[in-house]
């Protein structure tokens, strides 16, 4: 199997996005359950549904899951998400050459 490498910019949004035990258990509870309306999701999880969705958006901005909105028979709108397949291989050499590519600031 052939790794992709990742360029800095977004391994770091990566591993900022893992970096959090609400968002480890929602990628928990998708893997679990597979694709998952945000309702469900939040009872899953025991969360809130804006606190979700504010997590949600995180993982999705890193890549990690992706959403798709469907109107149910009854005609409510259901946003699903499902994880995205992703690996993340670290160590010191592929953290040095990604490095070499962010284009991100230091946050303070």
């Amino acid at each position: 199997m052939k790794v992709k490498k990742l360029g800095g910019d977004r391994l770091l949004m990566m591993i900022e996005a893992l970096a959090n035990p609400q968002r480890l258990r929602i990628l928990a509870a998708l893997q679990s359950a597979g694709r998952t309306y945000v309702s469900q999701l939040a009872r899953d999880v025991g969360i809130s549904r804006p606190l979700l969705h504010l997590h949600l958006q995180r993982l999705e901005e890193a890549g990690l899951v992706h959403s798709q909105l469907e109107l149910s028979t009854d005609g409510k709108a259901l946003n699903y998400f499902q994880l995205r397949d992703f690996e993340i291989h670290l160590s010191p050499s592929v953290i040095a050459e990604a490095a070499q590519t962010l284009t991100m600031k230091p946050k303070p």
